[in-house]
């Protein structure tokens, strides 16, 4: 039997997943890896831990694959990281997270002057730090010695890749995420790399989606238990792949997923630009290209609730044998709709859509004497829902409304949560049997790849039955009147964001 490893580099932690060929998950692993935030604004991960766990996660599948061989391992990876690499590739500093904001004032100088805006007609991203073309500006303006000694500029991906093959390639996916790359040509932006000072030679060659070639290094092959054969596959951002991969391929069929981070997207034919500037748009493969928001606070927002707010009911879960989250749930699911008044704004990492305002902090809005920790456990997931719901407003503006909501990430295991978003965005939510879209869809790139599928869409066959979540009117008027004020207090608040995300800086105690 033949096997394909769909695996994906995730912020947190590299799951894989191992397939055969019609699509049967035999195994799976997931490796967690630290994030490192000694300042607010910083957010790196150490690109060798990433390594090691790949090959952690890939080892223990691959012991699963007895009666048979792995030809494939297709590639899923978090957007936008960047990482120096000096002339023998090796890295010059950690790589930093699409949540590293330490180029914010960059990023506010480029959305002030106008050029940010110009720059995001030509690249599709967004003006804010996530995207290394402000990286490369803090780098090259605050760290001069390490951009003049930089050879090479790559995310973790390209890095991965490179370590296990020496074969330095970037597909458009997730070149597009760098903000170097022009969106209507899919080349990388003369313009672009004109403003950072970086040249074609220090990036990596640009291929398709579906590129595929030979040539592990022996030592990993061995460690592995891989053959020397096997393909890698390139694969695509996780972005894109998990909108393919819960068959959100049709323009106005709107992909939900909610993991670390979140975000809404669809798929257009062309290029097409948000005339605020709210949204992305990248070229993922012909005549696809995926427009969306991504928000940075989606489950991670949850972890922070789960450990600051409720530290005793892990200790009760652990002795009741039931998972803390669940536990959560069910607590949460004891406050009515709309938590009686209580509002929670979730950005506690700063928010790129729909705010793009990498100074944006977390609050509750309503708190009284009536609320309990129930209530905020409420407010905590309703929150995460209203910012993934306004950015499906800014969606709408430009790509009408939606024809389906598909939605995938472990938050879709949870039917209080899941019901939660049909009842705010009041609609039907599709939720595919198969929630590791991500890793599915990098499977079946690697079947494209090795000439086995040709229509992106017959991905929907391993996708298995669906659960329709229907919206509860009874709870419309509830959240017809929150979501406006929602809206309101996220746009008034903003002026104050400076000011507190500045006070943060100034008087965080290190030594505490």
């Amino acid at each position: 039997m033949d096997y394909i490893i769909g695996i994906d580099v995730g912020t947190t932690s590299t799951k894989a997943l191992l397939y055969d060929t019609d699509g049967h998950i035999y195994a799976k692993a997931n490796k967690g890896y630290p994030l490192y935030q000694d300042t607010p604004d910083m957010a790196e991960e150490d690109p060798d831990e990433i390594f090691n766990a790949t090959v952690s996660a890939l080892q223990e599948v691959t012991g699963k694959a007895k009666d048979g061989q792995v030809i494939a391992i297709s590639w899923s990876a978090q957007q936008h990281s960047l990482i120096a690499l000096d002339k023998d590739f090796k890295p010059l500093t950690r790589s930093l997270t699409w949540a590293d904001n330490r180029s914010g004032k960059y990023a506010a100088d480029y959305k002030e002057n106008g050029r940010g805006f110009d720059m995001y007609k030509r690249t599709g991203l967004p003006v804010h730090p996530m995207g290394p073309f402000y990286k490369l500006l803090y780098f090259k303006n605050e760290q001069p010695d390490i951009f003049n000694q930089a050879a090479y500029w790559v995310g973790i991906k390209e890095y991965i890749i490179w370590k296990y093959t020496g074969v330095l390639k970037e597909e458009i996916s997730m070149a597009a995420a760098t903000g170097l790359l022009n969106m209507k040509t899919a080349k990388w932006d003369d313009v672009a790399l004109k403003e950072v000072g970086v040249k074609r030679e220090q990036l990596p060659e640009l291929v398709d989606t579906t590129d595929k070639f030979q040539g592990i290094k022996s030592e990993y092959a061995k460690v592995i238990g891989l053959s020397k054969d096997v393909y890698f596959v390139m694969g695509a951002t996780d972005g894109a792949l998990s909108t393919i991969g819960v068959g959100a391929i049709e323009t106005g069929v709107l992909a939900i997923n909610i993991g670390t981070s979140a975000a809404v997207r669809t798929f257009v034919d062309k290029p097409r630009v948000d005339p605020k500037g709210r949204l992305y748009c990248y070229p993922i493969m012909k005549g696809k290209y995926l427009i969306g928001g991504p928000i940075n606070n989606g489950g991670i927002v949850l972890n922070w609730a789960h450990d600051s707010l409720f530290g005793g009911e892990q200790e009760a879960a652990k002795l009741l044998n039931i998972d803390s989250y669940d536990m959560l749930s069910k607590i949460a699911a004891t406050v009515p709709a709309g938590a009686d008044g209580l509002i929670f704004h979730p950005y506690l990492g700063g928010e790129r859509a729909p705010l793009w305002d990498a100074n944006a902090r977390g609050s509750f809005f309503g708190l009284n004497r009536k609320h309990t920790r129930a209530h905020m456990i409420r407010a905590v997931l309703e929150g995460i829902m209203y910012n993934l719901y306004s950015v499906t407003l800014a969606l709408k503006e430009v790509t009408g409304d939606p024809k389906a909501i598909l939605a995938a990430g472990g938050f879709a295991r949870s039917t209080l949560w899941t019901q939660m978003m049909a009842d705010i965005f009041e609609n039907d939510i599709i939720i595919p049997e198969s929630y590791e879209s991500g890793s599915l869809a990098a499977m079946f790139l690697a079947k494209m790849a090795l000439g086995m599928e040709d229509n992106l869409g017959d991905i929907k066959k391993y996708m298995g039955k669906e659960t329709i979540y229907k919206p509860n009117e009874k709870v419309f008027a509830r959240y017809r009147k929150l979501i406006p004020i929602y809206l309101r207090l996220s746009r008034d608040l903003s002026k104050e964001y400076k000011d507190i995300a500045d006070y943060q800086r100034e008087f965080t105690d290190d030594d505490e």
